[in-house]
C-alpha cells in the first residue's frame, strides 16, 4: 500500500524534508486534534494527551516514517497497532478520497467553526507548557540497528 516511498526517499536528496502540502498537513492536524478530543473526552490529563498525541508523533512517529517509511514503521509496532493501521487505512483512504478531496474539487466552503474551534483549542497552552519542560530528543534509526527485525532492514535509505 505505502511501496511508492521507498521510491521517493531514495531520489530524495539528503536532509530534503520535501514539499509541505497544505491539504496532507491539514489532514494530519484534524486526525491529531480528534485523538486529543477523544483522549480528553475519555478524561486523560493534558500530560498524557500530548505524550500520545503530538509528542510520540513529533520525536518518534514522523522522523521514522521520513527515514524509513509508512509500511515500515507499521511492519515494526505491535500486533496490535499493525492489525489496527491495516484495518483502518483503506477506510480513512475512502474517506478521503470520496469525501474530503470531492470537497475540495468542488470548492466546498471551508468550515470556520472548525478552525476557529482549533485556534481556539486549550490543548495549545498545554502543548506550550509540555514543550518547555520536555528534553530535547534526537530520535535516529541507523539501517543495521539490533531491535529492527532482520528481515525488515533496510539498506541504502
Amino acid at each position: 500500500m505505502w511501496k511508492v516511498g521507498e521510491r521517493v526517499r531514495a531520489a530524495r536528496p539528503e536532509g530534503d524534508l520535501g514539499p509541505l502540502h497544505p491539504f496532507t498537513a491539514g489532514v494530519y492536524v484534524a486526525l491529531m486534534m480528534a485523538q486529543i478530543e477523544v483522549l480528553r473526552k475519555k478524561g486523560h490529563s493534558y500530560s498524557e494527551i500530548i505524550n500520545e498525541s503530538v509528542i510520540e508523533s513529533v520525536d518518534s512517529l514522523n522522523p521514522f516514517m521520513h527515514a524509513r517509511g509508512v509500511s515500515f514503521m507499521v511492519d515494526n509496532c505491535s500486533t496490535t497497532a499493525r492489525l489496527g493501521s491495516r484495518k483502518w487505512a483503506p477506510r480513512f483512504d475512502y474517506i478521503l478520497t470520496q469525501q474530503a478531496l470531492v470537497a475540495v474539487d468542488k470548492n466546498a466552503p471551508i468550515n470556520q467553526d472548525l478552525l476557529s474551534n482549533f485556534l481556539s483549542d486549550p490543548v495549545h497552552g498545554a502543548i506550550e507548557v509540555c514543550a518547555e519542560l520536555r528534553p530535547t530528543v534526537d530520535i535516529s534509526v541507523p539501517p543495521d540497528a539490533d531491535f529492527v527485525r532482520p528481515e525488515l532492514r533496510q539498506t541504502g535509505n
